[in-house]
């Protein structure tokens, strides 16, 4: 048995809404919705699953792919003080034919 068949549990609303921050909106991510691609920024903790379960749920569209990555934070300085910003998680939906997200609406 393969383990993608072993995390197959029902994803809440609460939790959905926990998954999904915010939309992404920056040029190369406004690029990717020419190729049916929408852009969030996720839970660290959200797993592929959990992220296709969330978007299919809010937006009510059809979900082909998920593509993640862990952004570094970057170290800045700020009146001679070194800071560090979060790192975040960027997931990269790649959506059915047909389907589309208007990501400046909201929910």
């Amino acid at each position: 048995m393969s383990w993608k068949y072993l995390n197959k549990q029902p994803v809440s609303k609460e939790r959905m809404y926990d998954v999904i921050v915010r939309p992404v909106i920056t040029e190369k991510a406004t690029l990717g919705g020419e190729n049916n691609q929408v852009t969030f920024a996720v839970a660290m903790t959200a797993t592929k699953p959990e992220i296709k379960a969330a978007v299919e749920g809010l937006f009510d569209v059809k979900v082909s792919t998920v593509n993640t990555s862990i952004v570094k934070g970057k170290t800045k300085r700020f009146r001679g003080h070194l800071g560090k910003r979060s790192d975040w998680k960027k997931a990269i939906v790649r959506l059915a034919e047909g389907h589309s997200i208007d990501v400046t609406t909201g929910l």
